[in-house]
């Protein structure tokens, strides 16, 4: 009887190591299924942070390109209004000088058949007006007007008005034969347009 029990002490410590190694077994295979899991979930976790930052990044460079174009846009309307401000300061200064210069014209005419009517005049008088004519051209020059409308000078219906022609065998056809009136201009501007007769 003894030995019997003996035999069943020794099967059951057998069986429960058994048992033992089976769970230890089973505690491993646990382990081996629950650590894919664990890693799956931190790469599902790791994806799902990837793609929040990419998100992030492209609401980041869309909000920058947006910016960017606005600034660019900004820049551009700056350079436009800068470009229109210049255009129109050199516009009103032009059209200032253009109506101050109208109302000196007549002067200058006046001067210029003085001076031709003054050939036979004693010698200080032709002197003082010629001194008045080149003190006009002067502050004509300084303020940047040309005069223009000479003898001989091709014409062109842009800066001269034709109210005659004439057949001259001097000059040639199309030319200026005589200057009834100077014309006057201020850059691109013209002020007068010069009154000429033309030849044929």
């Amino acid at each position: 009887m003894g030995k019997n029990k003996e035999k069943k002490t020794e099967e059951e410590v057998k069986t429960a190591e058994a048992a033992e190694e089976k769970a230890e077994e089973a505690a491993e295979e646990a382990e081996v299924k629950e650590a894919p899991a664990e890693e799956k979930a931190e790469e599902k976790t790791e994806e799902k942070a990837e793609e929040k930052a990419d998100d992030k990044t492209a609401e980041l460079e869309k909000a920058l390109a947006a910016e960017k174009d606005k600034l660019l846009r900004t820049a551009a309307e700056y350079a436009n209004f800068r470009a229109r401000s210049e255009r129109e300061k050199a516009g009103i200064y032009a059209n200032a000088v253009s109506d101050t210069i109208n109302e000196i014209i007549p002067i200058a005419d006046n001067i210029d058949r003085a001076l031709e009517a003054s050939k036979n005049a004693p010698e200080e008088f032709r002197k003082g007006l010629e001194m008045i004519a080149s003190q006009l051209a002067k502050s004509f020059e300084k303020l940047n007007i040309e005069s223009f409308g000479e003898v001989g000078e091709p014409f062109d219906p842009e800066f001269h008005n034709a109210i005659s022609s004439v057949d001259n065998d001097e000059l040639e056809s199309d030319t200026i034969a005589m200057v009834y009136q100077k014309g006057y201009k201020v850059g691109d501007k013209i002020i007068r347009h010069a009154m000429v007769q033309t030849v044929n």
